[in-house]
Order: C-alpha cells, then sequence, then structure tokens
C-alpha cells in the first residue's frame, strides 16, 4: 500500500473539518440568536420610542426571518464580511486580526511554559515512581489545575505586585511609558526584537510573564500527567527492558527509545490543552486587561451584539481545525505509520 503523500493528508484533514465547520456555522447563528435581551432596544438607548427601536431592528436586519437572516448571513462569510461590531464601529474582521495576535501570543507563551516545565517533571516522576519526588510532583500539578485561572491570576498579581512589586501592573500588553512595535507579525516579542528595541522587548516580556504564568499553571497538570504515565509504561515495555540488558547507556534508552516512543500521546494532549487555553485566556484577559479576542467577545455578549460573537466563535473553531491538522503532520514526522494508516 503507497504512503499517502504530505498534501494528500492535509487535503483529507480538510475534507474530514468541513462537516464540523458547517455545524459550527449554524449552531453559532442558532445560539447568537437566542441570546437572552433585544439587541435593538439595547443600541437604540434607554429613553428610545418603540418606532427608534423598529428603525434599529430594520438597520440590523432582525426583521427578516431566522431563514433570511441565515441565507444572508452565510453570503456574507462567503464575502468574507463577518459584519460590523456596533460597540467599536469597526468591521469585525478588522477588531479580530487586531486582537488576535495578542490572544495567540499570550497563549503561545503559557503553552511554551507548561511544555518547559511538564514534560521534565513528568519524565522525572516516572523515572523515580512512588518516591517523594514522584509524590511532590502529582500533588503541585493537581494544586495547578485545581485552581481556577482567574483566582490564580489574582492571587499571583497580589503577592508578585502588590505585596512585592517584582512585576508591573498588569494593565495590558505594555507600559503606558512604551509605545507598540511596528506591526509585523502582531506578537509584541517577535516586532520588538525585528526591529531591534530591546528594551521595549523587555517591557513586553514583563507584562506578559504573569499571564503567561497563570495559564501555564493551569496547562501543567494534564501534561505533566500524560507524560508521567506514557514514559511509565513505555520504561515497562519489553524493547526497553531489551535496550538495557544490551548494555545501551541509560541516557539513550531513556530519551532515544522511552521518550520518543511516549510522544504520541503527549502531542495529542498538546493539542487539547491549546484549546482549553484558548477558552481558558478570556477570564484571564479579563484579569489582567488584555486587549485580546476572549475580553473583546465578553464585550460583544453584555451588549448582545451579534457579529462580533459569531466572528470570534468562527475564529476559535478555525483555529481549532487548523490545530488538529498541525498534529495530525506531526503525528507522521514523530512516527511515519501514522501516515500509512491515515
Amino acid at each position: 500500500m503507497a504512503k499517502p503523500s504530505t498534501s494528500q493528508i492535509v487535503t483529507q484533514r480538510i475534507l474530514a473539518a468541513l462537516p464540523s465547520v458547517i455545524g459550527v456555522v449554524i449552531v453559532t447563528f442558532l445560539l447568537t440568536r437566542a441570546l437572552p435581551g433585544d439587541p435593538a432596544a439595547f443600541f437604540a438607548g434607554p429613553a428610545a420610542t418603540a418606532a427608534a427601536i423598529e428603525e434599529v431592528r430594520r438597520n440590523l436586519g432582525l426583521d427578516k426571518s431566522l431563514l433570511e437572516q441565515f441565507f444572508l448571513y452565510v453570503g456574507d462569510l462567503f464575502r468574507g464580511d463577518l459584519g460590523v461590531s456596533l460597540i467599536t464601529g469597526q468591521t469585525v474582521v478588522y477588531d479580530l486580526m487586531t486582537r488576535l495576535p495578542a490572544s495567540l501570543e499570550l497563549t503561545l507563551a503559557g503553552l511554551v511554559l507548561a511544555i518547559a516545565l511538564a514534560v521534565p517533571l513528568g519524565v522525572l516522576a516516572a523515572t523515580r515512581p512512588n518516591s517523594w519526588i514522584d509524590h511532590g510532583i502529582r500533588l503541585l500539578a493537581t494544586a495547578g489545575v485545581s485552581l481556577p485561572t482567574f483566582f490564580t491570576g489574582l492571587f499571583l498579581i497580589y503577592l508578585l505586585y502588590y505585596r512585592l512589586g517584582v512585576v508591573p501592573a498588569p494593565l495590558g500588553r505594555l507600559n503606558i511609558l512604551y509605545s507598540a512595535p511596528p506591526q509585523i507579525t502582531g506578537f509584541y516579542l517577535v516586532d520588538s526584537l525585528l526591529s531591534g528595541n530591546l528594551g521595549l522587548f523587555g517591557a513586553a516580556a514583563a507584562q506578559l510573564f504573569l499571564p503567561a504564568v497563570t495559564l501555564g499553571l493551569f496547562a501543567l497538570a494534564p501534561l505533566t500527567r500524560v507524560t508521567r504515565a506514557s514514559m511509565l509504561g513505555m520504561l515497562s515495555s519489553d524493547f526497553i527492558r531489551t535496550a538495557r540488558a544490551s548494555g545501551l547507556p541509560p541516557r539513550q534508552v531513556l530519551f532515544g527509545y522511552a521518550f520518543r516512543n511516549a510522544l504520541l500521546p503527549i502531542v495529542t494532549t498538546l493539542g487539547i490543552v491549546f484549546s482549553f487555553l484558548l477558552g481558558a485566556n478570556i477570564l484571564v484577559e479579563k484579569v489582567f486587561a488584555w486587549p485580546g479576542i476572549g475580553s473583546y467577545a465578553v464585550e460583544a455578549l453584555v451588549a448582545s451584539d451579534y457579529a462580533p460573537i459569531q466572528g470570534f466563535i468562527l475564529t476559535m473553531a478555525l483555529l481549532y481545525v487548523v490545530l488538529n491538522l498541525l498534529i495530525d503532520l506531526l503525528y507522521v514526522v514523530i512516527d511515519p505509520r501514522a501516515g500509512v494508516e491515515s
């Protein structure tokens, strides 16, 4: 049986994701129409007359039937038009493109921090099962996932900013003394380095530290547990015992054989954790005044502003599709047999 090429794997995954995307479009449209409150009355103002509210409703297209509204919505999607936010007055595409880099930078920073801690801790716990080190690592992982992200964030602000004063005020992506770097990628850390401004890089990293730690602690537990369990399974397998009996160096046995074969469940968990972090960063953004798409969606939800909510959910759904595609391709890199089985 011929091994499928990378392009064939990508095409298969995209086609498999299309029904999910269509389902998200339908469900998003229906759920936003089921939100409590009348957006026409909200934007017309508390002193508006019934005629003024009806005029606003006509301008928003809410006087049409659900079926007509849905077909108009789908037609706008095909044109790349997600509507206009009634809160900001800008197009939803502009708002999302402006705010999405902030959310992705925060999520990726939290994920990198979690990986940097969880994988070594999981491997260490697996090599010393049932020791005090193993129990301590499991306790740390349990504590990280047991605390809500907003509580962890507020606690870190109180301790590190209010009591110790070792971190800057949690007031967004940059201190008020600094201006945003020239936009290249939208990631302040990357753009400040590309522009050669190390001072700005330090300021952006300082602002990112606390929210990234908050997200990283949340992601620490599942990654640590899966790494430990996967490594324990590998270390007790027959081929590892054979490798040890053959006199191979312990480091080569641990990382060259056991860890490499334990990577698949870790990568799978990594994709799930990244998806969780995209949702969890909504609360973190509100706590740290982070100008991402999560706080944008919350503001739109409070105001019953349909277009930003629909744009936010569609963006998240597409991010999940892209993430799953990347994980599938990473499977093939780690284990070429995955490409044949697909």
